[in-house]
């Protein structure tokens, strides 16, 4: 696995090995020893998946301490248009967003470090995006920031996605108080 340092603090790009012939293709998508060699000492305890049609917007999202979540996440089937928005008050890129193209041809992960939103908007029908969580969902803590507020800047390339209502009404960045 290759780690690739990212300009936002702990948010780090992962290409696996894949080891690709005839009869298909196969990669280790999470090894602890390999992570812990490149500083990432994590343990995850909630694996998620979620199965969406084309132009589908989900986030932007994370969970408030003390039930706050760091991620690893993956595309295995189709491709999504990745964001993770750094909402660390201290950070020198609070505010700021990094975003790419996470799909099962580059089988190429991300892991967000506690503090981040994180949204994605799927470019593909029937995708299937996994991720792996350092600590358990929790209802009460959850929260959502609006994924098309102006001052965030963020390109998604769409107009009109397909939403929940949580993210409809999810609140702007500028009446947030980020608890990291």
């Amino acid at each position: 696995m290759q780690f690739e340092k990212t300009n936002f603090e702990g948010l780090l790009v992962i290409q696996p090995k894949v080891f690709e012939d005839e009869r298909g293709h196969f990669f280790e998508s999470f090894n602890k020893e390999i992570f812990q060699k490149n500083g990432l000492d994590v343990e995850f305890v909630q694996d998620n998946q979620s199965l969406s049609d084309k132009n589908v917007l989900r986030g932007l999202h994370f969970q408030k301490p003390p039930f706050s979540q760091g991620k690893l996440i993956r595309v295995i089937k189709g491709s999504v248009l990745d964001v993770a928005l750094d909402i660390r008050k201290t950070s020198k890129t609070f505010g700021k967003h990094f975003k790419l193209i996470l799909s099962e041809q580059n089988k190429t992960m991300l892991y967000l470090p506690i503090g981040f939103a994180h949204g994605f908007l799927t470019l593909e029908d029937n995708t299937i995006f996994s991720y792996k969580c350092t600590n358990f969902y929790h209802k009460d803590s959850e929260c959502s920031l609006r994924w098309n507020d102006s001052t965030l800047n963020i390109n998604w390339g769409i107009e009109s996605p397909i939403l929940s209502e949580k993210d409809k009404s999810a609140q702007l960045f500028n009446q947030f108080n980020s608890p990291f």
